[in-house]
């Protein structure tokens, strides 16, 4: 048997009030006697009424309902900024739909666009990437969103990141100044951040006088599975430390290094760029750049919430500080 749907308006009638002051009760307004909202409270759960945050959204044009995107729910990168923004979002009373786009440029079109049927207030967007089939639809729509921990070259969108350039060439320096061979791994040259960190190689190498070879670059998709290639690759090149672009393959590639015989770290250095919690469970723990992952997602879902309630933004890219974290597999450790 299909369960009926109640609606304010039963509320209202089994408690002898109007819908206006059940609405009022449902909202928190403090301009109702004591005893009306005791009333009405209590039909309300003996009624097991929910308010329909579309209906509600189409006499306010608001549903205090966010969107958020995010390419995998497994990755441990975005998960940890989804958390971020989900705390803050409590704290405003915003409600979160969490989709996943499953790294694939069309569902990311049709999740966008769902979450907009759904009368979403604000979209926030966690991708590798921006591909130009998202950006027609952003700049199709008047809905504000937000980009985290995903970088874009587009002045007028709001984001919430890291400066990928400068850590990189910091940890590159450093390990440059301790006479090592460097090599970076990287995503493919079409992505943002991969463009950054390369700048940021480049860099140090620069700074330091030595001389930079564009085969110390690696730039392509990868997967943990092909960390056996990647060692063989750093063999060809006689690297004896490697800056990594995320920590599930860096925990892989320090694995397939031991597993050949190698000492991490006085045989290979790894270091990872995400700071996950899989940077504490392996051994030897792994060498980071630390971005505040939490907060990004934070600063993120407020600066969110600031778009949509017209305040004042001073800045569309905030950029939020990052920290190396140096940990057993360098030689130079805290």
């Amino acid at each position: 048997m299909e369960k009926q749907t109640i609606t304010i308006y039963d509320v209202a009638r089994e408690a002898g009030v109007s819908m206006a002051t059940v609405s009022r009760v449902v909202n928190g307004n403090p301009n109702v006697k004591p005893s009306t909202r005791k009333k009405v409270s209590e039909v309300i759960e003996r009624l097991d009424y929910r308010p329909n945050a579309v209906a509600r959204g189409l006499a306010s044009k608001k549903t205090t309902t966010v969107g958020v995107i995010l390419p995998s729910v497994t990755n441990l990168f975005f998960s940890s900024l989804a958390r971020g923004i989900d705390d803050i979002a409590s704290m405003y009373k915003y409600n979160i739909i969490l989709a996943n786009s499953d790294e694939s440029h069309e569902k990311e079109v049709q999740v966008f666009n769902t979450l907009l049927a759904n009368q979403v207030d604000g979209i926030i967007f966690m991708g590798q990437n921006v591909s130009e089939s998202i950006r027609k639809e952003i700049e199709r729509t008047s809905t504000p969103v937000v980009f985290a921990g995903t970088l874009v070259d587009n002045p007028e969108y709001y984001s919430v990141n890291i400066d990928h350039t400068v850590a990189t060439k910091e940890i590159t320096a450093e390990l440059l100044e301790h006479g090592r061979r460097v090599v970076l791994v990287t995503d493919e040259p079409k992505f943002l951040t991969s463009q950054h960190r390369l700048e940021g190689f480049k860099a140090a190498y620069e700074e330091k006088g030595v001389e930079f070879d564009e085969d110390l670059v690696i730039q392509q998709s990868l997967r943990y599975t092909d960390a056996d290639k990647v060692l063989e690759e750093l063999q060809t090149l006689k690297a004896d430390s490697v800056i990594v672009k995320e920590d599930t393959f860096a925990a892989a590639l320090m694995n397939a290094a031991l597993d050949a015989g190698f000492k991490v770290p006085d045989d290979l250095e790894v270091i990872t760029s995400d700071n996950s919690i899989v940077t504490e469970i392996v051994r030897p723990k792994l060498t980071s750049i630390q971005q505040p992952l939490y907060d990004i997602g934070a600063v993120a879902m407020r600066l969110l919430t600031k778009i949509m309630s017209n305040e004042e933004v001073e800045e569309k890219q905030v950029i939020l500080p990052y920290k190396i974290k140096h940990r057993g597999s360098t030689l130079h450790t805290e």
